[in-house]
């Protein structure tokens, strides 16, 4: 038995590398979600004074090493648009084994000291400390670099980088099952009501036009299937961790535009990022690399436009090349 278990675990530790361009684009989407967010609120907004909470930033005990914290109290902006700065550092891509830990100080320094926060800022620092193993561990210039090859790299660091892969799957498959079963804790999802009422909410529902457009199906008695459907959908992305490849590929559209609904019916648009990387880290195999050729071939053109055509050879010239030919 525990020789069969043996070469089981050496079989999976020399598979593919992890390390490829799909935890990339997770990686990108989950920093451009956090830069966003400080990019486009003003510190006075993030670090708002609370009740119970006369002094912001927050920095006592361990949120003294806080991005926020280090700099001057007076230098929040400073500290703002640096973090801004570093996280599209991040997004670049460029040196994952440097910036993955900027990655996490940074989310965590925002969930540590904000006020202002919400669940995706809190994900993304998750996530971004689940990923350090294997942002230690990878050794390309960029992560959108093609995978290395099963050659390159030592065992353990395989090791240490598919076994974090496997917790950061783990992790997201977690969130969305306590997502789901939270909600029957709530009487308006059991009756199937709740749609109703979150997204006819004056503070936190549809804008008004949109919420118009909706009222009359909103008011249908279909409204407890289109509730009920949220429960469905969230509990089967939690088994995503245990489908095979196609399972995961029908989820993986159908959890983007469950997000995408998010975005367009809440304004959420970093927790939206967020859980489009965490969607990605769940359930894109690592091997199954995304091509960007289509995006890329376009922007090459524009950087580099064709050389011009090769100018005819002169009478001359061209009689003299037939006239060697033919020697030959």
């Amino acid at each position: 038995m525990l020789t069969w278990l043996g070469l089981r675990a050496q079989r999976w530790v020399a598979g593919p590398a992890p390390w490829t361009n799909v935890y990339g684009l997770a990686r990108t989407l989950i920093a451009l979600a956090t830069c966003g967010t400080l990019a486009f609120n003003h510190s006075s907004t993030l670090f708002r004074p609370a009740v119970g909470v006369p002094q912001v930033p927050l920095c006592d005990g361990i949120r003294q090493i806080s991005l926020f914290c280090v700099l001057p109290s007076g230098w929040l902006e400073v500290a703002r648009w640096t973090a801004v700065l570093l996280l599209l550092g991040v997004a670049s891509g460029w040196r994952p084994r440097i910036t993955g830990f900027i990655h996490w100080w940074t989310a965590i320094s925002l969930q540590w000291s904000g006020i202002l926060t919400d669940g995706g800022d809190q994900i993304a620092s998750i996530l971004a400390l689940l990923l350090l193993p294997v942002t230690l561990t990878d050794g390309r210039r960029w992560h959108w670099a093609a995978a290395l090859p099963p050659e390159e790299g030592s065992e353990i660091g395989r090791l240490i980088a598919r076994s974090s892969w496997l917790l950061v799957r783990a992790q997201v498959a977690l969130i969305y099952f306590h997502a789901c079963i939270g909600k029957f804790q709530v009487p308006e999802w059991v009756d199937g009501t709740a749609l109703y009422y979150w997204l006819l909410d004056p503070s936190v529902g549809a804008p008004d036009w949109l919420a118009r457009w909706m009222l009359p199906l909103l008011s249908h008695p279909i409204v407890a299937l289109l509730t009920w459907s949220v429960l469905l959908l969230e509990l089967g992305l939690a088994a995503g961790l245990l489908l095979g490849p196609t399972g995961r590929q029908v989820l993986l559209p159908l959890g983007f535009a469950f997000h995408a609904g998010i975005a367009l019916f809440h304004g959420l648009i970093s927790f939206v990022l967020v859980m489009f990387g965490a969607l990605i880290l769940l359930l894109r195999p690592f091997s199954e690399e995304f091509r960007f050729e289509w995006l890329v071939a376009p922007l090459r053109r524009w950087w580099m436009p064709a050389a011009p055509p090769a100018s005819p050879l002169p009478l001359e010239a061209a009689a003299s090349v037939s006239e060697v030919s033919k020697l030959s």
